[in-house]
């Protein structure tokens, strides 16, 4: 039975395993059992160097996708992302729209699945504190498995696939 991080019958680990190998800083991985939270995550977080994250998958009230990345400790505050994503409203996208539009479950979301966005429907939100944190951690398109990388080599490795990329400092009240 081969690793779940690296089964090539999820969608995209291939491609993701390939763009992780060019990478100029080292990724580091650990497995663990499956973790749907960031509670249950942090106790594997611990032994790994990184900022770590958590990451929603919002839908506006047009139907426009984002994925956002922030720090794991930060609490979502919607109304304030709907204001800096110049929507009118946002809410958490469904089970099914992740798994169609990121080719993830719930619990396993992360950037990483923008791999999956081959039409670029989803924009991508990293917090800016992540983007000036070195290095910061995410699931390699599982739950099973958590990833440390430059943030550097995540956002070129995002704007490489084509990806709609922005990072936006979440501590910045929103204007109007």
């Amino acid at each position: 039975m081969g690793d779940a991080a690296t089964d090539s019958t999820i969608p995209g680990q291939d491609i993701l395993a390939g763009l992780l190998s060019q990478c100029a800083d080292p990724v580091i991985k650990i497995t663990h059992p499956p973790v749907h939270t960031v509670a249950e995550a942090q106790p594997y977080w611990d032994q790994i160097e990184g900022a770590h994250t958590k990451n929603l998958l919002l839908k506006d009230n047009r139907g426009k996708l984002w994925l956002v990345t922030m720090q794991a400790e930060r609490r979502a505050d919607l109304k304030a992302l709907t204001t800096l994503l110049g929507a009118k409203r946002v809410s958490f996208a469904s089970a099914e729209t992740l798994l169609a539009s990121l080719g993830v479950t719930p619990g396993a979301v992360t950037p990483l699945g923008l791999v999956n966005d081959t039409e670029h429907q989803v924009g991508f939100v990293l917090d800016k504190a992540l983007a000036e944190a070195g290095r910061i951690t995410c699931h390699p398109l599982v739950n099973t498995a958590t990833v440390s990388l430059s943030s550097r080599d995540l956002l070129t490795l995002l704007q490489g696939i084509g990806a709609s990329v922005q990072v936006l400092d979440l501590d910045q009240p929103p204007a109007g």
